[in-house]
């Protein structure tokens, strides 16, 4: 396979948290993600949005070191995150989807082991942890096990793992998925104040309504391409962002052929 010519030529932004040019994954004979170009600014709440099997999970993985693309580069605030894997990543935090954790520590212990693989020192790594359970409302489970933890508790402590180390850049593929509301709302809290920090947020979510209220920038992807991107209100225009979405996407069916389901209960 070879690559795929660049008609723009256009080199990364050094100025962007993420910068990607030209991603392409092939999978066999599926190409999962056909030459993406996005950017992501400095400080902004984004959201990466598409139907199943668009690539978004292989994007952010590409993105993030994760998984290997096939042509293209990724920037991580204008560093090559595959010329220069350890400054690149050192910016980043991330929690992927269906990210499986060392269960059997309890949540203290696993923050722990987190910061310290970050290369913190221990003082450090103790005040930190501290800090984050209380943030995530996991303080009185700070010596449960994570195997025992709910879903929502789990993805906390699985947010503090990627926070401990202060990045810059925070890269979360369906973070809200299998989480309760009260849970959602305390994660939007933290990763709100995160960017109000000057910190950047990227995540993937299949919930328009949620990203059009929680981001400040927005890319729609399907069949591995990148269909519009900019902020919120830009990228929506005068709709809603599910509407422009299912109108970008397409594949919305009639209810032709359900008259069935119309029909009054009390016929028979």
């Amino acid at each position: 396979m070879t690559a795929p010519p660049d008609p723009t030529h256009r080199g990364p932004d050094p100025a962007a948290a993420l910068s990607l040019r030209g991603l392409w994954k092939k999978f066999d004979d599926k190409i999962a993600v056909a030459g993406i170009d996005l950017d992501v600014p400095a400080g902004s709440f984004f959201g990466l949005v598409g139907p199943n099997g668009a690539g978004k999970t292989t994007s952010l993985s590409m993105a993030t070191g994760l998984l290997r693309p096939d042509f293209g580069t990724a920037h991580v605030l204008g560093t090559d995150l595959w010329a220069h894997p350890d400054a690149a990543k050192a910016r980043l935090g991330i929690l992927p989807d269906g990210v499986r954790l060392f269960d059997r520590l309890t949540g203290a212990q696993l923050l722990t082991y987190a910061g310290l693989l970050r290369g913190l020192d221990r003082p450090t790594v103790a005040e930190r942890t501290e800090e984050l359970l209380a943030a995530m409302d996991l303080a009185a489970d700070r010596d449960t096990f994570v195997v025992d933890y709910s879903a929502g508790m789990t993805k906390k402590v699985a947010l503090a793992s990627a926070m401990i180390h202060a990045p810059r850049v925070l890269v979360l593929d369906e973070p809200f998925e299998a989480v309760d509301p009260v849970s959602a709302a305390n994660i939007r809290d933290i990763l709100h104040s995160y960017v109000g920090g000057g910190g950047t947020v990227v995540v993937s979510s299949h919930v328009m309504d949620l990203v059009q209220r929680m981001c400040s920038h927005v890319a729609i992807i399907a069949g591995g391409h990148v269909l519009d991107a900019g902020t919120v209100d830009a990228v929506r225009g005068e709709q809603t962002l599910e509407d422009r979405f299912v109108d970008l996407v397409g594949g919305r069916r009639g209810t032709e052929g359900l008259a069935w389901l119309r029909t009054s209960s009390d016929s028979s």
